[in-house]
């Protein structure tokens, strides 16, 4: 029989699922902060056209992974997309600015130049990561706020949650998040340098690609394994017996108890790096996109088990402990999950179709002179 139980896990799960493809189509991000270190303005062209198949993947899959939380987790999205505003605002307009430019930056009438749409996507590339970092880092380290569920019976003051005068802002000033951001920052230029890599015929181009991704790579490892360190040795929230309380060691507690989560975590991490050593190292090798990205999915993955599973507090409160919340105390109701799960199913069918258009979309790949002789009306 399907308990309540089981729904409230299920949706953790088809959350940490989004999560993982967010981060994992990130790679965009990534690609435009490269624009910056390309100063000829065709190989720019080239990035963009070959990013421009995909920037609507991740906007929508960051736009479904809220409107998911919203369903499955209304307490969750209230209290930090309402309260945190300031720093979801700062996202939000990277991402306005992004697909300004994607819509302008070649077409007739632009009185701008493409270089200052190239300086947005730049902004997108560099911030977004990192404030979407930022933001995840507060899940697992904590943010400033308070809930008060009797509140919404109150006319006088129906907010639920209650935040500081920053309204997230602060969540910028704490090391650990900007760790997380900065980590995916690197991750997001790495999978960039291995897409372009796999999606783009100009061996000069491909050369450069792989130098970058050698140097990003570094960068991002010795982060991600400062990331590890920190996270398995931060205290967490838990929710044992429905009473929240700070664990030394939640997270790693967590990864032992559920060994079957930190095996997938490690054989994450090793796909990463095995899509990642043979592109630089290999001359003629282009698919390292593939084992990376299966990697990065996997990791991230293991990441919202560990944060959400094993009676843990997915969003602690660093003012009031027994405020914060978890996968029990934020949920919708057993109603609304159960309709809502029905409706689940037909998402293997939607990402059955997102694979072939990513298939049909990428089966030739770009090249200098494909790029010279479109139109402005054809290209981005």
């Amino acid at each position: 029989m399907i308990t309540y139980a089981f729904l409230q896990n299920y949706w953790w799960l088809l959350i940490s699922i989004l999560g993982a493809l967010l981060v994992f189509l990130m790679f965009v991000q990534g690609g435009q902060s490269l624009l910056v270190c390309l100063p000829d303005d065709a190989e720019k062209s080239i990035i963009v056209n070959s990013l421009g198949k995909k920037w609507e993947l991740t906007f929508t899959t960051l736009v479904v992974f809220g409107g998911a939380f919203f369903a499955s987790f209304p307490l969750f999205y209230s209290t930090s997309f309402g309260g945190a505003y300031w720093l979801w605002m700062l996202i939000l307009f990277t991402f306005v600015v992004q697909a300004v430019s994607y819509k302008y930056r070649k077409k007739d009438g632009n009185i701008y130049g493409s270089r200052f749409y190239d300086t947005l996507l730049a902004i997108n590339g560099f911030f977004a990561p990192v404030l979407i970092g930022v933001a995840v880092g507060t899940m697992f380290f904590g943010a400033e706020f308070t809930v008060t569920k009797t509140n919404i019976l109150n006319s006088a003051s129906s907010t639920i949650s209650q935040w500081g005068p920053l309204h997230g802002l602060e969540a910028i000033l704490c090391w650990k998040n900007l760790l997380l951001g900065f980590m995916l920052l690197f991750l997001a230029r790495t999978l960039a340098a291995l897409y372009l890599v796999n999606n783009i015929s100009d061996q000069p181009m491909e050369d450069k690609l792989r130098k970058h991704l050698l140097y990003d790579a570094a960068i991002f490892v010795v982060l991600f394994l400062a990331f590890v360190a920190v996270l398995f040795t931060s205290k967490g929230v838990s929710t044992a017996a429905g009473v929240a309380s700070w664990q030394d060691y939640k997270y790693l507690d967590n990864a032992i108890e559920m060994w079957w989560c930190l095996a997938v975590f490690v054989v994450g991490t090793l796909l990463v790096l095995g899509g990642i050593v043979p592109t630089i190292l290999r001359a003629g090798y282009k698919k390292g996109i593939w084992l990376s990205g299966l990697g990065v999915v996997l990791v991230v993955l293991t990441l919202f088990w560990l944060l959400g599973y094993n009676d843990t507090a997915y969003y602690p409160s660093l003012i009031d402990v027994t405020n914060s919340l978890s996968i029990r105390n934020s949920s919708s109701s057993e109603f609304t999950l159960t309709v809502m799960s029905i409706v689940s199913l037909l998402i293997p069918f939607v990402l059955a179709y997102i694979v072939y258009a990513w298939y049909s979309l990428d089966k030739r790949k770009i090249t200098r002179k494909e790029i010279e002789t479109t139109s402005a009306d054809e290209k981005y």
